[in-house]
């Protein structure tokens, strides 16, 4: 098994729709007006009974879960709460065919969990390939191929996979997605969070309709618009907004292909969400008042009860994400719903995947006064709450793996604004939690024989960090504890539409690692995924950036063509034992062995 080459990965989105992964496609090839939006999704369920397409996830040694939503009613739409209880029949095989079926069964489903489908087969073969449909009432699903791990106990597997996150829907196709799909060398795919967005498709003089602020580039407002029209705040809306991400054929792609990992951070419910509360959220006090406070003249409203808006969100993503529910796993302490897990595969790796949006403190400004704000080094104030930071030091320490992999939502490192010296860059970050800052590093250092990698999204650009304990003694042997890989966003505004240019944004880039050496690589412009493939030697990362005529986003925006490709970017890896990033030799090449047939 080997890398895809340029041929493979220039797979288009019209190849993609002839393999009927999304019924309705056309709407997404000629792009719709926001009045049209709920009707996409209601066109898309009554297409066809699978019409959401499949999905696998959390695989383990002997153990995977399969997903799909059925429409067993023309009335059971995505969030209407209507449509009977019905069986939905689900089949594992070895082959694609299905001449030799290795598991079946039935699952129930209704209008309580929108009609969604999940199942957990178990009894597999470790590090297996297998494939999986589902069926109802005469009608099939598209054929999903998924895997167990390669969770073998003596035996040394190779390990690869994509990680991703920040797909706004608004913000562009997602091309990312297809290029992942494109591939045949991974094992899985790790989400990161920020799968869906909750804003709005903006108000009518940005030229679509609805309350809420629009995100993403104006060319696409009437093309490419969100349902439903407002910002999510019920469970019907959450519900909505997910099926409108899973009818996207590029989306729908990925998850028939590989397993899913997936973890949320704070758009699967709101921007900047803490314990309490959120940056986009305002409650009104007395509901039977209406509101005349600060944004009613501009049409933005409070948004009720955060912690009910909350759990609409949560429920929504269980159901319509290839998660296992919280009360299948272990249960470990915790605070609230448990979302943080571990994955192992053999001696090579293990991968925690941790929450850190559910308990967080409020976040704090960075500077007060002109200068660092103190309340960052409050010992008093957590991102994970404090159960979920034992059982995450506890992990890293155990020794029992050459690399510990750790799924996170924001930037570990410490990073200094190049706007604001002597402040850090964002507060959001693990920089505005500098108490549990130092708690990780020191976890770290003290995880013996086993290397630690933190996987990071969130901040819509790549990057390949050191992550030094001491940074005046920086880069002294030793100094660093660990490495740090930041994929781009699939689509969200990177630095280059944030600040106005390439070269603003390239300005900006060289000031901030003259300020933070120990950020060997960072690149703002480029949108995409990142490959990550573990061996016993090292860890290396491959950047892959979306790009529309050869341009990654230099002088065009590649989010703004639907048959854009994706092209290989750079490179950075981790040699076993330095605890240090440097630049790779080249793209990865073929895997050192392949899944199992079954």
């Amino acid at each position: 098994m080997s890398t895809p080459g340029p041929a493979a990965l220039a797979l288009s989105r019209r190849t993609v729709l002839k393999g009927g992964l999304a019924a309705a496609a056309f709407t997404f090839l000629g792009g719709c007006t926001s009045d049209e939006a709920r009707e996409q999704v209601d066109q898309t369920a009554r297409s066809g009974v699978f019409a959401f397409g499949v999905a696998s996830g959390d695989p383990t040694a002997t153990e995977v879960l399969l997903w799909t939503r059925v429409t067993p009613t023309e009335e059971a739409t995505p969030g209407s709460g209507r449509g009977p209880e019905v069986t939905v029949e689900w089949e594992v095989a070895a082959d694609e065919d299905f001449n030799d079926i290795v598991a079946s069964g039935e699952a129930r489903t209704d209008a309580s969990r929108d009609h969604t489908v999940k199942v957990v087969v178990e009894d597999l073969e470790t590090y297996t390939r297998y494939f999986y449909r589902f069926r109802y009432e005469g009608s099939t699903s598209p054929v999903g191929r998924t895997q167990t791990s390669p969770d073998e106990p003596g035996t040394t597997h190779a390990l690869r996979l994509a990680f991703a996150s920040c797909s706004n829907y608004t913000g562009g196709y997602f091309t990312a997605y297809r290029g992942i799909a494109a591939r045949d060398d991974l094992d899985f795919v790790l989400h990161l969070g920020d799968y869906v967005y909750e804003y709005g498709n903006g108000p009518e003089e940005a030229g679509a309709t609805g309350d809420g602020e629009r995100y993403g580039p104006p060319e696409l407002v009437g093309v490419r618009d969100v349902q439903p029209l407002t910002e999510t705040v019920s469970l019907e809306d959450y519900r909505l907004r997910h099926a409108l991400y899973k009818s996207d054929p590029d989306l729908q792609a990925a998850h028939l292909r590989f397993p899913w990992i997936t973890i949320l951070d704070d758009h699967e419910v709101t921007n900047d969400a803490y314990a309490t509360g959120a940056e986009n959220h305002e409650e009104q006090d007395d509901p039977q008042t209406e509101y005349t406070g600060p944004g009613a003249a501009e049409g933005v409203f409070p948004e009720g009860d955060f912690l009910a808006r909350r759990e609409a969100a949560y429920q929504a993503y269980f159901e319509w994400m290839p998660i296992r529910e919280p009360e299948t796993w272990q249960p470990e302490d915790h605070q609230g719903t448990q979302f943080f897990r571990r994955f192992t595969f053999g001696d090579l790796a293990e991968l925690s995947v941790i929450e850190t949006r559910q308990n967080r403190s409020q976040q704090v400004p960075a500077v007060v006064d002109g200068v660092a704000n103190p309340a960052l080094a409050d010992p008093e104030r957590h991102l994970p709450e404090p159960e979920q930071m034992a059982w995450l030091t506890s992990g890293l320490q155990s020794g029992r793996t050459a690399w510990h992999l750790v799924g996170n939502q924001t930037v570990v490192a410490r990073v200094y604004s190049p706007f604001a010296p002597a402040t850090v860059f964002s507060a959001d970050q693990w920089d505005g939690y500098q108490a549990d800052q130092a708690t990780l590093l020191e976890a770290m250092a003290g995880s013996g024989d086993t290397d630690p990698v933190v996987l990071t999204g969130d901040i819509h650009s790549s990057w390949a960090n050191d992550l030094p304990r001491d940074l005046t003694a920086y880069p002294a042997d030793g100094n660093s504890v660990g490495v740090e890989f930041v994929c781009p966003s699939v689509t969200s505004d990177g630095f280059k539409e944030t600040l106005g240019s390439v070269e603003t944004a390239n300005a900006a880039i060289a000031a901030g690692q003259a300020l933070n050496p120990w950020v060997r690589y960072l690149e703002g412009v480029g949108h995409g995924f990142a490959v990550l493939d573990v061996t016993p030697e090292r860890v290396q990362t491959d950047f892959w950036f979306i790009q529309s005529g050869g341009d990654k986003g230099l002088s065009t925006d590649p989010r703004l063509d639907p048959d854009a490709t994706v092209g290989f970017e750079a490179a950075w890896q981790s040699v076993k034992g330095s605890r240090k990033v440097t630049p790779a030799a080249g793209e990865l090449g073929a895997r050192s062995d392949e899944p199992r047939s079954a």
